[in-house]
């Protein structure tokens, strides 16, 4: 099982502590370090929607002019926005088994997943 996301981002601390405490392992991929790779990238968005992925309420996508914010219409503008900012991506993404199984944190949807572990 692998968490993406950034280290320094409050819900991504939160989904980390929160997977620690249960003594769920995981890998975390740190987009800041390591990016995201085309594969990964058109996999989420055959899972999911861009507009789910892309964080549309965090700073990274209030911060880009106009222009940019106007580029993103479809999966194809995502995975280039995604890829070049990937601060704007919803986080944290946990993926198993190239599924993506939770997307953001939220603690009673992460105690009903895992239960099932």
């Amino acid at each position: 099982m692998k968490l993406y996301g950034i280290p320094n981002c409050n819900t991504v601390k939160k989904a980390r502590d929160w997977l620690q405490q249960h003594a769920i392992a995981y890998e975390f991929h740190d987009f800041k370090k390591l990016g995201l790779d085309n594969a990964t990238a058109q996999s989420w968005l055959q899972q999911q929607p861009w507009e789910k992925l892309v964080n549309r309420s965090g700073m990274t996508w209030r911060n880009l002019n106009e222009a940019e914010k106007n580029a993103v219409v479809d999966a194809t503008s995502a995975q280039a926005l995604m890829q070049e900012k990937t601060s704007v991506i919803k986080r944290p993404i946990i993926v198993k088994n190239d599924k993506i199984i939770a997307l953001g944190f939220n603690e009673a949807d992460y105690a009903q997943l895992f239960a099932k572990e």
